[in-house]
């Protein structure tokens, strides 16, 4: 039996985790399967692991209020050494770039306990953007045994570094955020759950075919103070200039991001602030909306599969593959492209006779499966 302990502890890795956790789960005969929990954004990833039916098995508090990234790092690394130490499992399971993940990364190394890295091999190519998520992926990278590369393009970004680990595998699965989006849909089809803000926005948009919905989404500490402000001064033009768009911004519960989105965006008659959606109702608003202003990753991935347009407030993205499709588009913070960026988009979909057909670029859902097959074919 592979013992495998799979870390997490943001709303992200919670997502993407939770199809590999069901496919190990449901194998309980070659895997033993623990999930730890960071306590990163503790209140974001219950209602995830609750829609999926999963339940931690090890929980453990590595936040303090406005900890430095320093502090964190040091904090995440001692703890879960500490846990790891404990469970001496045969793999451990980071997805993504948060400090978080590196750090765990590096506690198993210091254990000697094989990494897995689930969507690596994302690039920039710029130290400094994403920031510090460039550099924490790149540092897994380092350490990892196997790499569960999203794409063929992440999978030669990470051929072209040296590998250090001569027994290193390679392993193309697709993204399992497309696994865990149409298994939440499938869910959703059938029993919808209840919202009252996506009742406001099915209500708003039945009242007139002109009507149209933009959801809002902004976390990325490369935008906080200056950057954000900007976004936000763009999003209060818009909105004042066009009383038949709906904007709605689940507001991250970070105080760099909240504190400003409430000050500057609070009073805009057609701006809806509200908390952060769970999953599955976030997944009800993403299926609603016409355009998505965000700097997501996540969302990068997901909206395309929905057929929605993602314009990214950010001058670079690790998903190219989300840009050749025409449906995802870089356009920064600064309002001279932002601005001219959603209004265009706004005016072509109140022109367009039909929904933007969904595409495919990040998997087929089965990476999971992928995971599972690659674990168990493994020889270091």
């Amino acid at each position: 039996m592979i013992h495998v302990a799979l870390v997490l502890g943001t709303r992200p890795e919670a997502i993407k985790l939770a199809p590999l956790i069901l496919a190990l789960r449901a194998d309980p005969r070659r895997f033993r399967t623990t999930v730890v929990l960071s306590g990163q954004h503790a209140d974001l990833v219950a209602p995830i692991l609750g829609f999926f039916d999963i339940r931690a098995d090890v929980d453990i508090n590595l936040m303090q209020p406005n900890q430095s990234l320093a502090s964190l790092t040091s904090r995440a690394v001692t703890e879960l050494h500490r846990v790891l130490g404990e469970l001496q499992p045969d793999w451990v399971v980071v997805q993504g770039d948060t400090t978080t993940a590196m750090a765990c990364a590096l506690a198993a190394f210091y254990l000697k306990i094989k990494v897995a890295h689930l969507e690596a091999g994302l690039r920039t190519n710029r130290i400094d953007s994403p920031f510090p998520e460039e550099i924490n992926r790149r540092f897994i990278s380092q350490i990892a045994a196997l790499h569960w590369a999203p794409t063929a393009a992440s999978a030669r970004a990470l051929r072209r570094e040296a590998m250090p680990l001569p027994h290193a595998r390679i392993v193309v699965t697709g993204n399992t955020v497309i696994d865990a989006l149409l298994l939440g849909v499938a869910r959703l089809r059938t029993a919808p759950v209840p919202d009252a803000d996506r009742d406001r926005i099915a209500a708003f948009l039945a009242a007139d075919k002109r009507h149209r919905f933009v959801l809002v989404t902004g976390h990325r500490r490369e935008n906080f103070g200056e950057p954000l402000r900007q976004i936000c001064r763009t999003l209060a033009r818009l909105a004042a200039a066009d009383p038949r768009a709906l904007f709605l911004y689940p507001v991250h519960p970070n105080p760099n991001v909240r504190t400003t989105v409430e000050e500057m965006l609070g009073r805009v008659p057609n701006i809806v602030l509200t908390a952060p959606k769970n999953y599955p109702e976030f997944l009800q608003l993403l299926d609603l909306s016409h355009v998505i202003v965000t700097d997501s990753g996540g969302v990068q991935e997901e909206a395309p599969a929905l057929g929605k347009v993602v314009l990214v407030t950010r001058d670079t993205t690790e998903r190219p593959e989300g840009l050749k499709t025409g449906l995802v588009k870089l356009v920064g913070h600064q309002p001279t492209r932002l601005l001219p960026a959603v209004r265009s988009a706004l005016a072509a979909s109140r022109r367009a006779r039909r929904a933007l057909k969904p595409t495919f670029p990040y998997g087929d859902g089965a990476a999971a499966a992928r995971c599972v097959k690659s674990l168990l074919a493994f020889k270091s």
